[in-house]
């Protein structure tokens, strides 16, 4: 039986390995999944966020429900760069530079959340989400500059 090789073993023969493209795809689409139920989550509900979620400082309903406008903003456009290939690399990097700012942030604050271990949780998960965008931005510059990511208009035109 023939098996092809790949970065995590083998896998049998007529089984394909997920594209690259369809990699940053799934990620980009899971990252907008999130920042969707997020912002409902804050929207809706923000004292169980609070509680749940982002037990720092003293409750305000009000800036937890102005944070979720940010993550609407970034489903939103996550949801787009999915249609939209030229749109991926530039979303990635603000995202990117937003999680990178949320990890510090909470690095500063990690013995100020209630209980004491989601401070700590709560930065490893931002830094590990951190990490995993900017993989996806490197993936998405590497196919923007090979050419690898067809927009929709080279689709309908066909090679």
């Amino acid at each position: 039986m023939h098996a092809a090789t790949t970065a995590a073993g083998t896998r049998p023969a007529g089984t394909a390995a997920p594209s690259a493209h369809g990699r940053l795809k799934a990620g980009i689409a899971a990252f907008a999944l999130l920042h969707t139920a997020l912002a409902l989550t804050m929207a809706v509900a923000p004292h169980a966020f609070y509680r749940a979620i982002g037990p720092f400082g003293p409750y305000n309903a009000h800036y937890i429900r102005d944070t979720a406008t940010f993550y609407a903003a970034f489903a939103l456009a996550g949801a787009v760069s999915l249609a939209r290939p030229s749109w991926r690399a530039p979303v990635l990097f603000a995202l990117l530079v937003q999680y990178a700012l949320h990890s510090v942030n909470h690095l500063v604050d990690i013995d100020h959340a209630h209980p004491a271990w989601t401070g700590y949780f709560d930065f490893a998960t931002l830094a590990a989400a951190t990490l995993l965008i900017a993989w996806l931005l490197r993936e998405a510059l590497r196919m923007q500059a090979s050419g690898a990511c067809e927009t929709t208009q080279q689709r309908r035109n066909g090679p």
